[in-house]
């Protein structure tokens, strides 16, 4: 068995037009909802092994709020293969880790964050920015990862959680 969360980057700012979608930063409210995100990371004990986490700039913020304050200080590799991926690119970039690592923070981007939960699970979930999932992966090794292998165990997404 191995343990998936699924991360999507918390809200992104539209202020500067001139700037491509990959540099876009963090809104306001989305540098507040991460680190809020990070204590639901806490409070759910969410310790993985691994996080892998799409190299765009709203992403690794994301990423620097939330498992800064989660506590989480496992190795953090940034990959251009999850940003804007599809369920095929991000089930390849799991399917090369390790087959040690028991469990992985992916942190992206949607479609493909919701479309990945749907192959693994046959859920159709809303997966809206800095919403959080867990998924139970009936393998052995990332190698083996593919569809309708995982069960959804928990999501969590900021407008259930957090105060505004």
């Amino acid at each position: 068995m191995k343990i998936l969360y699924l991360f999507r980057h918390a809200k992104s700012s539209w202020d500067e037009p001139l700037l491509s979608d990959f540099d876009r930063p963090l809104s306001k409210r989305g540098q507040k909802t991460a680190p809020q995100m990070g204590k639901i990371m806490r409070q759910r004990k969410v310790s993985p092994d691994l996080v892998i986490s799409s190299p765009a700039r709203r992403t690794k913020e994301t990423a620097k709020l939330a498992l800064e304050k989660a506590r989480i200080d496992a190795d953090v590799v940034f990959t251009e293969a999850i940003y804007e991926a599809s369920v095929r690119a991000l089930l390849s970039v799991l399917s090369k880790q390790d087959g040690g690592v028991g469990s992985i923070l992916m942190i992206g981007h949607n479609p493909g964050m919701s479309d990945l939960i749907e192959t693994l699970t046959g859920q159709v979930e809303e997966f809206p920015t800095a919403a959080l999932a867990r998924l139970s992966l009936a393998i052995n090794h990332w190698r083996e990862i593919e569809a309708g292998c995982g069960k959804l165990d928990w999501l969590v997404r900021p407008k259930d959680v957090l105060e505004n």
